[in-house]
């Protein structure tokens, strides 16, 4: 399953679940969950006063070269980032 399976065209952008595994080893995307059809995220801070979510943002905008955004699950591991930009183009980048 690739991340153009799952990704969500939205007004102004695209959204896109994931999964969240903080204080990780290292921090980076990871690939797709088949089952929750969520993409799996790593990221190094601890999931306390939002550094977590930050991180998230900070990773996810690299690798897909755009600004993104948590909107959906600020507590939860499992979240909803919106994109800025089309979704063949951060689902191209993300696939890798």
């Amino acid at each position: 399953m690739k991340v153009s399976d799952i990704i969500r065209t939205a007004d102004g952008g695209c959204e896109l679940d994931i999964l969240v595994s903080p204080r990780a080893s290292r921090s980076g995307p990871e690939g797709v969950d088949q089952w929750r059809r969520m993409i799996v995220v790593r990221v190094r801070a601890p999931p306390l006063d939002g550094r977590a979510n930050k991180e998230v943002e900070e990773v996810l905008s690299d690798a897909a070269g755009c600004v993104c955004k948590v909107i959906k699950g600020h507590t939860s591991r499992q979240k909803t980032v919106f994109f800025v930009g089309g979704a063949n183009d951060v689902a191209q980048r993300l696939d890798g």
